[in-house]
This record gives structure tokens, sequence and C-alpha cells, in this order.
């Protein structure tokens, strides 16, 4: 029998629209689910959420069911549950930021992300967490469960959004957010047999905190459809008088794309990893190669091209990505930082160790990178690569507390490929195509041209209805 939980989040919303469930309802679904899965999987949903407050998610329910949808601009998901990365600021709602160091901390404003979710009618159950300051590629935060995937409970759910896709992939959550920095929505969505969406760089407001200088991170959407992650997007796109850069408006909702053709398309395809020497793994390239056959099926050119970023652009991306972490790390008083992790406390050392110069150089090299691989990709409309270089590692195969540095040379040999979309600040999504034959999720990676996700959109959910996941549940579902 199909229940509440089966349905996608837009099916949910319609039921909400048309009276036959509603926002209190499917609240305590949810809420029952998650109980229920803490008695038989408690470390799975200790790993998945960082906090849970089922009274403030009847208390915004019942606020969402009196006032109802309103109008025709009213968002489909009005009304269903989510939950929000504890990367996000939520005013009233402890966010620790996924570190001990701000266990205690519960901020007086929430951001732009949060504000969206609250007016387009979503219920938030909770924060879903996240390793420290979002960084690893892996969700294992000090203290706390790991976030593994529902699809073999011994394996990771990736980072940093780990905990987020966790919870929509057990179907504990319809659909949630993330953020990505260097693949944390797509990393996971492969881990856990998602979609996983990066929109392009300024389609999502990072108000209040705009702490990112380099514009390699945004929101963006994890769903168990095409079509639910394009209206997630919905809700989150938007752009403040604040914001240092913004996207182009899309010509109708991204939703409206899904369920238009994207035509004949050219699309180049590369295999070859961008950020590390590793050899990709039989089922990644197997993914890949289905992927390309499905595309080329559908009637689109298929074309090799050479990986559009150069080696040196590596080093660049390191010297940047490590002085983000030291924004994190440099304000926090000494018996603060002995709080954190080897792997931060090494990373923010290193970024600490750059002079302003030097970032400022790193950063211009940065961007003379991305332009010369959106020019080498101009003339293609999609670029597909595999999402990561092999199905979902064990728990802790990647964390190195003893070796920091060896932490984060396995962290990219991972994710050879994820980053590159964050410099270039193309549009990328992660959709899962593939599963091996112990029944882990494989993902494929499509990117689009800068603020065309509504052609990549259009392309990701025709190769949905070609090769449809949805009926795929996991063991823990």
């Amino acid at each position: 029998m199909t229940e509440l939980h089966d349905l996608t989040a837009l099916e949910q919303g319609a039921l909400v629209r048309s009276g036959e469930t509603s926002a209190v309802e499917l609240t305590d679904h949810y809420l029952a689910r998650i109980e229920r899965a803490g008695r038989e999987h408690g470390d799975f949903v200790a790993g998945a959420f960082a906090f849970l407050d089922p009274d403030l998610a009847r208390a915004r329910a019942r606020e969402v069911a009196a006032v109802g949808p309103v109008g025709d601009g009213a968002s489909p998901l009005a009304g269903t549950p989510t939950a929000i990365k504890d990367l996000n600021l939520t005013a009233g709602v402890p966010t620790a930021f996924g570190s001990p160091v701000f266990a205690d901390h519960v901020p007086e404003v929430s951001d732009a992300v949060t504000l969206a979710m609250e007016a387009a009618g979503l219920v938030s159950l909770g924060k879903t967490s996240t390793p420290e300051f979002g960084s690893p590629c892996y969700t294992e935060p000090e203290g706390r469960p790991p976030a593994v995937t529902p699809w073999g409970t011994t394996r990771m759910a990736g980072g940093s959004s780990g905990g987020a896709a966790a919870a929509v992939a057990a179907g504990l959550v319809p659909a949630a957010q993330g953020s990505d920095g260097g693949g944390s929505i797509r990393i996971p969505a492969s881990c856990c047999g998602l979609v996983g969406l990066k929109p392009t760089r300024g389609r999502i407001s990072g108000f209040p905190m705009y702490g990112d200088p380099i514009g390699l991170a945004t929101s963006g959407s994890i769903a168990r459809s095409v079509g639910d992650a394009a209206a997630l997007l919905d809700v989150l796109a938007g752009r403040r008088a604040s914001d240092p850069y913004w996207a182009p408006e899309p010509s109708g909702t991204f939703l409206e794309a899904t369920r238009r053709g994207p035509g004949r398309l050219r699309i180049a395809r590369f295999v070859q990893p961008v950020i590390a020497d590793v050899d990709v793994s039989a089922e990644s390239r197997q993914a890949y190669e289905e992927a390309s056959q499905l595309l080329a099926g559908l009637g689109h050119v298929i074309e090799d091209v050479p990986v559009p970023l150069p080696a040196e652009a590596v080093t660049t991306f390191e010297t940047c990505w490590s002085v983000l972490t030291a924004l994190s790390v440099t304000p926090l008083p000494p018996e603060k930082r002995d709080l954190l992790r080897p792997l931060t406390r090494w990373l923010g050392e290193r970024g600490e160790a750059v002079t302003g110069p030097e970032f400022g150089l790193a950063i211009g090299r940065l961007r003379e990178y991305a332009a010369g691989a959106l020019i080498r990709l101009a003339p293609y409309d999609v670029v597909l690569t595999p999402t990561l270089a092999t199905p979902p590692l064990p728990v802790g195969a990647i964390r190195n507390d003893a070796d920091p540095a060896a932490d984060f040379e396995a962290q990219k040999r991972f994710t050879p490929w994820t980053s590159a979309w964050n410099v270039t600040g193309m549009p990328a999504i992660s959709l899962p195509l593939h599963w091996t034959a112990e029944g882990l999720p494989v993902g494929v990676m499509l990117a689009a041209r800068p603020a065309e996700e509504e052609l990549l959109l259009s392309l990701a959910a025709q190769v949905e209805a070609a090769s449809p996941w949805r009926d795929r549940h996991p063991p823990i579902w």
C-alpha cells in the first residue's frame, strides 16, 4: 500500500492543496517515521539529524495549516516537511556548524535560505548533520554518529550535506536543502541514490553572512526526483539588494522547465579526473558509459573533450579552500581552537600562512582558470562526468585525524570532478542512474553553462523519464 512518504514532495504538496491531507498530518507522519527509525536504527537517525524539535515542528505545521497555500503563486511544496542544514542560521534554533566549538550557539537571525523555506510554507523538523564547518566530503562530526547511506549503513553518506541526503534517502523528509562549496550536495546525492542540484553562482542569496569571498559555495536541492529538486530551487532562488553577485531571472519556474523537452543537445564528456591522480573505479566508469549511451539514445550528440581545467588550478583551489577554513578558525580563542578537529586545525593553519597578496593572486588565477574552462566548454550545452571516483566508501575510510594532509588527499581522490563546477560557477546535478551488485548507488553528473539551470533540469527530467529510479528504496525505508 502506498503511504505518504512513498509519494514525491510535489505529490504530497498536491494533497495539501486538495485538502486530502494537511501540513499537520504530514508533519506527524514524518515525526512518527523518525521516532520509529530511531528505535530501530538509532545511530542512523542521530547521524542524519543534528537537532530535532517535534514540538516546534508541530507548532509551525499548525501555523501553515491555518494560513493554507495562498494564491496561484504559492509553492507547490507548501505544507511539506523538510529540514535545514546545520550550517544555515535558524533564529531561535541551535546551529552548531557541525562543531563542538558552537555546541551552545543559538542564532538570533535566520539566513536567506531559512527565510525562503519558511515563506514558502515548508515545515522544518530540525537541523541536518554536517561535518565541522562543512569542510570534508564525509559527514563524521565530532561526538556524534556518522551520517551513513541507507543503502548500506557501514558506508558513508558523503558530505558535507550528508545528514540531509541520509534523511531524504531514508524517507524521513521528502526533500531537503544542502550547500555545496566543492561538491557537498552532489557527493552525498551520489552516495545516497538521490538527485543533488548545485545551482549557478548567485542564484541563491547568501544573506546575511556572505562568508565566501571566492564564490565557490551555494545552497541547493537534495531530493528523490528531478521535479522535487526543481520545485525546491524555485523556493530557494532569489536575490537580495546586498548580494555581491546574482544570476539572471529564469524564463519561468524551474519546475516548468522539467515539463518541456530539452531539444537535441551537444554534450561534452570526460572521465579523466580533474583534481587528483586516481584510478576511476569500474562501477563509476560503467555508470558514466551507460549514461552516455542513454543520452545518445535520446538523440543527443556526445563528444569526448579534454579536461577543461589545467593541473595548476588544483594548487590554487587548495590555497583558496584553506583560507576559507581559516576565516572560521582565526577568530576563535585558543581554548576554542583546541576543540577543533585535526583536519580543521590543519587547514586553518595552512590558510593563516597565506599572505594577503598571495590570496588575492590565487583568487585572480582561479578566475582566469574558470574563464578558460568556460570558453573551452562554450560550444557545448551540457558536460557529462562521473560524480565520484568510487561507490560510497566505508565509514572512516577517508578520515585520518593522525594525518590531516593524508585525509585531504583522500578526499580529493574520492571527489576528483565535483569542485570544478564550483570554480566555474556552472550549475551541476548528480543523478542516481546506477547501482552496484551490492545495491550501492553510483551517480553521474551533468553540468550546464552558467545560469542555464532550466536546460539542465529539462535534460535531467528527460533522463529520469527514460531511466526512472523512483521505485528503488533502500533497506532503511
